[in-house]
């Protein structure tokens, strides 16, 4: 398997780990104004969202490279 597609894949892997971690964060959110928590309280809404942001910085990276490679390969 070559590192590019590798790449391509992990930004997949990522992205749909960011999504779901997004997810998670407003289920949280909505699961404390009730008055229960869905992650025992480990983690607050806002800090799931500061981690999937994170994850999402990985991706653009992951993305910027593609483009940057996809760009070099059709000349100027």
């Amino acid at each position: 398997m070559s590192v590019d597609l590798f790449l391509h894949n992990l930004a997949r892997v990522v992205f749909v780990g960011a999504v779901a971690a997004l997810f998670l964060a407003f289920v949280e959110l909505a699961a404390q104004r009730v008055g229960t928590s869905v992650v025992a309280g480990s983690y607050a809404p806002g800090r799931i969202i500061e981690l999937a942001a994170a994850l999402l910085v990985l991706v653009i990276a992951i993305t910027l490279r593609e483009i940057r490679d996809a760009l070099k390969a059709n000349g100027p």
